[in-house]
C-alpha cells in the first residue's frame, strides 16, 4: 500500500486537514489584528475596549470648524466599530458613495502604515460586509426618507446597523424637530447616532464647555467631542459627556489624520 493511500486510510471524516489548518491559522491570525488594534485605539478617550460610548436611541457629535477633520474622526470611529463586527451604517449628505469609500480606504491604509501591519487586506475584506454607505441630497433629505430607507433595508434582511453615523447634516436653532424625531427613530429601531457639526469661526472650543452655536441643542446630544487645531495639532477634546482619563491626552495628527495619544 502507497503511503498516501495508508494516511488516507487512516484519517477519519473529523481529521483537520492541512487546508483546515491554513484557515484556522488565518482566521487567528486575523481575530488577533483585530484585538491589537482594538486595544490600540485612541479612541478609548469615549470608553474603554468593551464598553460603546453611546446607547441605543442616544446621540453623540464631533464639532469643528470647516475643514479640520471632523469625517476623519467619524470614519475612525466607524471603524473601531467594524474591527468589534458592529454594522455601521454611514449616512452621507454631500459626499457621493465612491468618495466615502475612499476616506475609510486611505484611514485604514494609514492606520497599517502607522503600526506597520501586515497582510491587511483580508482583514479589510473581514470589516467590509458590516459597513453599509448610504447617500442623500443634502437637500432632499428628511427622517421620514431615512426611516422609509432603512426599512427597505431591515425588511429585506440586507443590513441591521448597530451604529449610524450622518455626515453633513446641516445644525441650527431650528434643527430641534427633526433631530428630536432622529431620535426617536434611533430608540426605536436600537442604534445610537454619531453626527458631524461644524461650528461657526468665532465659536470657542474648550474641554467641558458647549460652544454657543449648538448650545440650544446640547440636551439632545449625551456626548460632544471638540476637534481644535493649536499648534500644528488638532486637540481632541470631551466638551459633553464622560471621559475615559485612562486614555490620556488625543490628537488628530493634521498629516495622516489619525487619531493619536499624546507622548
Amino acid at each position: 500500500m502507497k503511503v498516501s493511500e495508508k494516511r488516507k486510510k487512516n484519517c477519519s471524516p473529523s481529521c483537520c486537514t492541512d487546508r483546515d489548518n491554513v484557515v484556522y491559522l488565518r482566521e487567528r491570525s486575523i481575530a488577533m489584528l483585530k484585538k491589537d488594534l482594538i486595544l490600540r485605539n485612541p479612541l478609548r478617550i469615549l470608553g474603554t475596549e468593551d464598553k460603546e460610548p453611546l446607547k441605543e436611541g442616544e446621540f453623540g457629535a464631533v464639532l469643528a470648524k470647516a475643514g479640520v477633520g471632523k469625517t476623519a474622526f467619524l470614519v475612525q470611529l466607524a471603524l473601531s466599530n467594524l474591527l468589534r463586527e458592529r454594522n455601521v451604517l454611514h449616512v452621507s449628505l454631500t459626499q457621493p458613495v465612491r468618495k466615502v469609500c475612499l476616506w475609510y480606504e486611505e484611514v485604514f491604509h494609514n492606520i497599517s502604515t502607522e503600526y506597520d501591519l501586515k497582510n491587511t487586506s483580508e482583514l479589510w475584506d473581514t470589516i467590509l460586509p458590516h459597513r453599509f454607505i448610504m447617500t442623500f441630497n443634502v437637500d432632499d433629505f428628511s427622517v421620514a426618507k431615512l426611516e422609509e430607507r432603512l426599512n427597505d433595508l431591515t425588511e429585506q434582511g440586507i443590513f441591521f446597523p448597530q451604529l449610524v453615523i450622518i455626515d453633513g447634516l446641516p445644525i441650527s436653532d431650528e434643527s430641534r424637530e427633526s433631530l428630536a424625531e432622529l431620535k426617536i427613530l434611533a430608540r426605536e429601531m436600537g442604534f445610537p447616532i454619531w453626527y458631524a457639526i461644524t461650528v461657526r469661526p468665532d465659536d470657542a472650543l474648550e474641554p467641558g464647555q458647549v460652544p454657543s452655536s449648538v448650545e440650544s441643542l446640547a440636551d439632545l446630544f449625551e456626548v460632544l467631542i471638540g476637534l481644535k487645531a493649536v499648534k500644528g495639532k488638532i486637540n481632541v477634546m470631551v466638551l459633553k459627556g464622560q471621559r475615559n482619563e485612562d486614555a490620556g491626552d488625543v490628537f488628530l495628527d493634521p498629516a495622516t489624520l489619525l487619531i493619536k495619544n499624546r507622548e
